[in-house]
């Protein structure tokens, strides 16, 4: 599942992200500083869930949950500092699904998130493909060598990654792998190079290409973006 988390307090989204991914590893996380940064992950990704912060720069996040739904079918769980009333009111009008306060309790976050757990995965073929995915996405991974692990024919499976996903199994693969090495960037002093090998990528070109695609930076911006 794809999950989009809008706050414009870098600590906030790396607390929440840093939980999340803990608790629910087979989640894409997308993170977003404001509104205009979340729509553009919305048109580009298949979210099917937003914690949006309440008070956003410009945008309010009640107004950005509203501009999100018209854009797609999506639920919402609004996160704010402040225990207010108005806002509470604000989020059922707009049809949040839940209404959490920070400081994030991360057992009351993860009780939220629990009920989507299996929201995106029907089958058994479909988590044991994701799970090999996770286990193996530094080899050279292809849909017919998974097709063989699983012991089905391929045509099937990226027809039934796709109908369950909502994204085929490559783009899945590589959003992954681009998830992989923004942690690498961050936690580790490893050359581009190193990381671009580490996370299954044949080519420095095509990773570094695929990368700014997917974050808008160069691997080498985002490192030293996250160290300031």
């Amino acid at each position: 599942m794809h999950i989009l988390l809008v706050d414009d307090e870098p600590l906030e989204l790396e607390q929440l992200e840093y939980i999340i991914q803990h608790r629910f590893p087979y989640w894409t996380i997308h993170k977003a500083i404001d509104a205009s940064k979340a729509v553009k992950v919305m048109n580009e990704y298949p979210i099917s869930l937003a914690l949006l912060d309440i008070q956003l720069p410009g945008k309010s996040g009640i107004e950005l949950g509203l501009e999100l739904k018209r854009l797609k079918k999506l639920d919402i769980v609004m996160v704010t500092a402040y225990q207010s009333f108005d806002y509470a009111q604000a989020s059922i009008r707009l049809g949040a699904k839940d209404y959490i306060t920070k400081p994030i309790i991360e057992e009351e976050l993860c009780k939220v998130l629990e009920n989507y757990q299996h929201s995106d995965v029907q089958s058994h073929i479909i988590q044991e493909a994701i799970n090999i995915i996770h286990e193996q996405y530094s080899q050279k991974l292809s849909l017919s060598f998974l097709a063989n692990q699983i012991h089905i024919n391929s045509a099937y499976l990226s027809r039934k990654f796709h109908e369950e996903m909502k994204i085929s199994f490559s783009e899945y693969l590589n959003d992954y792998r681009i998830e992989m090495a923004k942690q690498l960037l961050q936690e580790s002093e490893k050359s581009i190079s190193s990381i671009s090998e580490e996370c299954g990528f044949n080519s420095q070109h095509y990773f570094s290409v695929l990368f700014k695609k997917q974050t808008g930076l160069s691997p080498r911006e985002y490192r030293l973006r996250e160290k300031v």
